[in-house]
């Protein structure tokens, strides 16, 4: 489609007359070109950069003007909030209807921000296209000339964040009827037998906005500080991550080893923050029955260097918490033991700092209730921190000081960062055993919003991507990098909406024009969230460089891929002929191949194929439990138990058989022989290849059959012996 029609398709009504008039100048670009005979002269190219100033004043105006208008609306709102909560203790007390009145004027503001966010980033990408297209066909480079007037009137770079949490806090207020959750315990934090589930996704830039307006009517922004006013550096979070020059720690976290430690040092806010938290995060494999951890203590800055060498004692970095008693001995004691064995790991590995991760963080949560988190995280950046090039980036110190929160560090070189090109978004899940979670999180979980990216790591990433020529294996999302994770939105009941209409239909696609978007196709042709290949196995390791996944997984309802394929054959056949068909062929599979993973027709949507850079291979975190290990024991001592039986009868032919059959019992001893060879080398390779969670084929295909030959031929050769 062109982005012409995209953009008649997708505009908003009531802000019609103030989008870029795209198809004017496109059209003028065109007429201009033809009537000079494609020769463009700057008479022309200035004509064109006045109409774009044009309509970048009239963009940027509305813009500025309409976010005025909201600001004044959640003002005037919150005051007729706070002025229904003091009543409610009158003679007078609001009504229900009230309540919904108030909810449904709220409603129609976070509608507002939608809109003008919508507004913003189509026409962002209307401005982008008409300076490309212009760019193609009259050989002037203009786009990065017309960027500097874009980013003289940013329109498209206005921050919501503040606006966001001053809505949340007035909706939750109306939507408990002014009886906001507060307190410290959590309300799920006692409760036996819960399971908690942490999934993460990644967002695109366009849908951010819409994402956190969308979560706020389900759960209130988490404010920390409700004494302070919020300012833009509040939601920053900054952490550096320790490592050896082997990454040793990297290498550990991306295979997932049990113990597997990241260590790291963690701030809130600008870079004058004093307080520093020093963190161990330690990876449980699930059948160990534990569960992973995070464990931290608070340091002053000025005592991050001695105590990383050793030279700030644990004992006297607790002395003060000791003497103010403010915590049991219990606590302290734990802390002082975590903190001899985070210096110890420190020194002993000489953990040194080796990347940086940036961003800003927007919280979702009742207040005291950690049973349902949201995090999302924007502006994620990471940034090295290491000297292994021989560049002391940090000059001695624990953190390099040339950087603060000023994002997006323009300062550095190029080689130097790596600016992540989506949000973040992190589900935390607290439930009974048996429980379901909220349907609007299951809603939100399968839209177009999010992409599922299982296991997603931001120093994993970092090392990935800024230390590149130093690793071997690689996560298996970086090769999948290039590829737009942006969909189509689909209709659901997650969509924002307003009193007298529903949000218009915002369906997004690529201009005919932008072949570098072709990646964008495939995306498409997906509905909803299906996983990729690699998180939809789950159950293999690395990938060599070489390697396909074009054999894929399980992928609905516990069905193979094959049988999703047929089943979409059978009910889209258009005659009875042809469903006829596949359903036997469907049938034929089943019995074939079961409910097993097995190769499937090219040209499906589960047809992919993922190939490593060269040199790399592609590691995807692999859970093998004791059962694994118990369950080729078993195969072992069952082969073991037939060489046995082989034996057994090898030895009573000897000792009572005739001197015919003395000669064929040899035919069994051979047997049991290789048989316990077979068996001895088949334990041995299964017990190695697991070890190393390679992903191969575990069948035994040639130890029955050759064990049956054997035996087959040893019978003929008694039977012939005797029959002679």
């Amino acid at each position: 489609m062109k982005f012409g029609q995209q953009l008649n398709r997708s505009l908003i009504r009531q802000y019609s007359y103030y989008y870029i008039s795209y198809d004017d100048l496109k059209n003028e670009l065109e007429e201009n070109l033809e009537n000079a005979n494609g020769a463009w002269t700057h008479e022309l190219e200035t004509d064109f950069l006045e109409s774009l100033e044009v309509e970048l004043d009239k963009v940027y105006t509305f813009c500025k003007v309409k976010h005025g208008e909201v600001v004044r609306r959640v003002e005037e709102a919150r005051a007729q909030v706070q002025h229904t909560v003091r009543a409610l203790n009158s003679n007078n007390p609001p009504t229900e209807l009230d309540f919904d009145l108030l909810e449904e004027e709220l409603s129609d503001i976070i509608a507002d921000v939608h809109d003008i966010a919508k507004f913003s980033t189509l026409n962002y990408t209307g401005f982008q296209k008409i300076i490309k297209k212009h760019d193609k066909k009259t050989k002037f480079i203009l786009k990065p000339i017309f960027q500097i007037r874009l980013d003289s009137k940013p329109f498209f770079k206005e921050n919501y964040d503040d606006l966001v949490q001053r809505i949340s806090q007035l909706y939750d207020i109306v939507r408990t009827r002014g009886n906001p959750i507060k307190g410290d315990s959590a309300a799920g934090g006692k409760q036996q037998n819960f399971v908690r589930q942490t999934t993460k996704y990644w967002v695109h830039p366009d849908y951010i906005t819409e994402l956190k307006l969308i979560i706020l009517k389900h759960l209130p922004v988490l404010v920390f500080n409700t004494n302070k006013e919020f300012e833009r550096e509040d939601s920053a979070i900054t952490s550096i991550y320790y490592d050896n020059e082997d990454l040793d720690l990297y290498y550990g976290r991306l295979r997932k080893d049990e113990g597997a430690e990241a260590h790291r040092l963690r701030w809130y806010g600008g870079m004058s923050s004093d307080t520093i938290f020093v963190e161990r995060k330690t990876h449980r494999e699930d059948w160990t029955g534990e569960k992973s951890v995070k464990a931290r203590f608070a340091l002053k800055e000025r005592y991050i260097n001695e105590f990383m060498h050793g030279k700030y004692t644990v004992q006297q970095a607790f002395a003060k918490m000791r003497k103010e008693g403010k915590k049991s001995i219990k606590e302290i004691e734990n802390l002082e033991a975590l903190a001899v064995e985070i210096q110890y790991t420190m020194l002993k590995k000489k953990l040194r700092p080796v990347v940086r991760s940036f961003y800003n963080r927007t919280a979702f949560q009742l207040p005291g209730d950690a049973r349902v988190r949201i995090s999302l995280d924007t502006e994620l950046t990471m940034v090295r921190e290491d000297n292994f090039d021989g560049v002391n980036r940090t000059k001695d110190n624990w953190r390099r000081m040339d950087i603060g929160v000023d994002w997006p560090f323009k300062q550095l070189d190029d080689r130097d960062v790596c600016r992540f090109p989506y949000a973040v978004l992190e589900v935390k899940l607290q439930t009974q055993l048996g429980q379901e979670p909220p349907e609007w999180i299951r809603e939100l979980c399968g839209s177009h919003l999010v992409e599922p990216v299982p296991k997603f790591s931001k120093f994993i990433h970092g090392v990935a991507t800024l230390l590149n020529d130093k690793v071997d294996s690689i996560p298996f999302w970086l090769p999948q990098m290039s590829v737009d994770i942006k969909k189509p939105p689909i209709k659901n009941n997650i969509n924002i909406t307003r009193r007298e209409r529903e949000d218009e239909d915002d369906d997004e696609d690529y201009d005919e024009d932008d072949e570098d978007d072709a990646a964008l196709v495939a995306a498409m042709t997906a509905t909803g969230n299906n996983l990729d290949v690699e998180e939809r196995a789950g159950n293999y390791g690395s990938i060599p460089n070489d390697s396909s996944t074009s054999e894929t997984n399980t992928a609905n309802n516990g069905q193979s891929a094959n049988a999703v394929y047929y089943s979409r054959k059978i009910n889209t056949a258009g005659n009875v002929v042809t469903k006829k068909v596949y359903q036997a062929m469907a049938v034929f599979d089943h019995y074939l191949n079961g409910d097993k993973i097995s190769k499937i027709p090219k040209g499906t949507v589960f047809d992919t194929q993922v190939k490593a850079p060269p040199g790399k291979t592609i590691c995807v975190p692999v859970r093998v439990e004791p059962k694994v290990y118990f369950a080729t024991e078993r195969t072992f001592l069952s082969w073991l138990s037939i060489a046995l039986i082989l034996s057994g009868v090898a030895t009573t032919l000897v000792t009572y058989g005739s001197p015919t059959s003395m000669i064929a019992s040899i035919g069994f001893f051979i047997t049991a022989l290789v048989t316990i060879g077979h068996a001895v080398a088949t334990y041995a390779s299964r017990v190695v290849n697991i070890r190393q969670k390679k992903a191969i084929d575990y069948a035994d295909r040639v130890g029955p059959p050759m064990i049956c030959a054997f035996l087959m031929l040893s019978i003929a050769f008694s039977f012939f012996c005797n029959l002679a």
